[in-house]
C-alpha cells in the first residue's frame, strides 16, 4: 500500500516550499504573488498524486471541523430516525458529516455523548434532550453552537425547533371524543415538554366536549412499546372492559397497545372496533389495520431543515428565532 503524501511531500514533489503549497490550496496565491506556472506545476503534482488535504489540518487552520453532532434519545424511534436520516442527508448536501449520538432517554449518557462530540471538535450540535431544566447546558452553550428540536426548556437563552403538539392533539381529539363520556390517555414522562403539551391538549379537548377528567385511566410512564402494553393492561384492568376511547401520545405507545391487544385476542373483535383510537405520530401500516386510527404527523423533513438552517445561522453568528414551531398534520381514518 503506498505512503499517504503529505503536504511536505507536495512541496518537494513541485520544488516549492510547503507555505506555497498551503497558499495554492487555499486560493491564496494571487495574493501572495505566487506565480501562474508555479501554480500549474503545483496543481499537476496535486492531481497525479490523487493528493488531498487532510481534514484535521484543515481545521487546524480554519478552526472548524465541517461536522455537526445530533444527539437522540432512541435510534429506533420512528420520528427520530426519519428527522436524523433527513438531516444526514442535507449535511452531506451542505459539505457536512453528521455525527450521530443515541442517549435512550438517560441524561448522564446524554452529558457523556455532549462531551465526546465536543472532544472531536464539532461545529454545534442539535439535541433532543431528555434532561428537565438548561442547568448542564448552560456551560457548555457559552462555548458551543447549540440548537434544541423536538422538546424545549422553559428559558429564553436557547434555540428551539418544536412541533405544535398542543394544537395538533387537542384539534384531534375534540373531534375524535365527540360523543364519548370517557378517553383513556396513555403517555410519555411529563418531564418532557413533548409529553405535556400532548396531554394539554388531551385534557382541554375533553373539557371542551364535557367529558369528565378520569385520572384512573390517565397513565404515563415511558415512551417505550412496553410500557404502552403495560399501561394498556393496567387500563383494561382498571375498566374491566376496554377503554371506549383511547390515546396514545406515541406510535412507540400505540405498538404495545396493539400487541396488548393481539395477544388477547382481541385485535378484531367486536369491542376493540367499536373503540375509538387516536394516537400522536402517524405511519403508513396504520392505513392497513382493521383497526381505524386517526393520528398526528409531524413533518419531519421540516423539522430537520429549521434545525440545520438555525444551526448554521448560529455558527456564522447570523440571527435566527429563538422558538420556531413547525405545524403537524392529522390523518383522518374515521371519517
Amino acid at each position: 500500500m503506498s505512503k499517504k503524501l503529505k503536504l511536505a511531500d507536495i512541496a518537494q514533489l513541485a520544488g516549492v516550499s510547503k507555505s506555497t503549497v498551503s497558499f495554492v490550496l487555499n486560493g491564496h496565491a494571487e495574493k501572495h504573488r505566487i506565480t501562474k506556472e508555479t501554480v500549474e506545476r503545483v496543481m499537476q503534482v496535486i492531481k497525479a498524486n490523487n493528493y488531498s488535504p487532510s481534514v484535521y489540518a484543515r481545521a487546524l487552520k480554519s478552526k472548524k471541523t465541517s461536522t455537526y453532532g445530533l444527539v437522540i434519545p432512541d435510534l429506533l424511534n420512528m420520528g427520530f430516525a426519519a428527522i436524523a436520516k433527513e438531516l444526514e442527508r442535507l449535511c452531506l448536501l451542505s459539505g457536512y458529516q453528521l455525527l450521530i449520538a443515541s442517549t435512550e432517554d438517560d441524561p448522564m449518557t446524554e452529558q457523556q455523548a455532549i462531551s465526546n462530540l465536543i472532544d472531536r471538535q464539532v461545529d454545534g450540535i442539535m439535541v433532543a434532550s431528555c434532561h428537565n431544566d438548561d442547568g448542564y447546558y448552560q456551560s457548555v452553550a457559552k462555548d458551543l453552537p447549540i440548537v434544541f428540536f423536538d422538546r424545549r426548556f422553559e428559558s429564553s437563552h436557547y434555540h428551539f425547533i418544536t412541533t405544535n403538539a398542543y394544537d395538533a392533539t387537542k384539534a384531534l381529539l375534540s373531534k375524535t371524543t365527540q360523543d364519548h363520556d370517557e378517553c383513556a390517555y396513555i403517555g410519555g414522562q411529563f418531564e418532557l415538554s413533548p409529553s405535556r403539551d400532548r396531554y394539554q391538549g388531551y385534557v382541554d379537548a375533553l373539557k371542551e366536549n364535557g367529558i369528565e377528567l378520569n385520572t384512573d385511566i390517565i397513565f404515563s410512564h415511558d415512551y417505550q412499546p412496553q410500557s404502552g402494553y403495560d399501561m394498556m393492561s393496567q387500563c383494561v384492568q382498571t375498566l374491566g372492559r376496554l377503554p371506549r376511547c383511547l390515546f396514545t401520545a406515541s406510535y412507540s405507545l400505540l405498538e404495545g397497545v396493539l400487541r396488548y391487544l393481539n395477544d388477547h385476542n382481541l385485535l378484531g373483535a367486536g369491542d376493540t372496533l367499536s373503540m375509538k383510537i387516536a394516537t400522536f405520530d402517524n405511519y403508513s401500516i396504520l392505513d392497513c389495520l382493521p383497526l381505524r386510527i386517526d393520528s398526528i404527523e409531524q413533518d419531519c423533513p421540516a423539522l430537520a431543515a429549521a434545525a440545520l438552517e438555525c444551526l448554521r445561522r448560529c455558527t456564522s453568528n447570523a440571527d435566527c428565532p429563538s422558538q420556531m414551531v413547525i405545524p403537524a398534520q392529522i390523518h383522518w381514518r374515521n371519517d
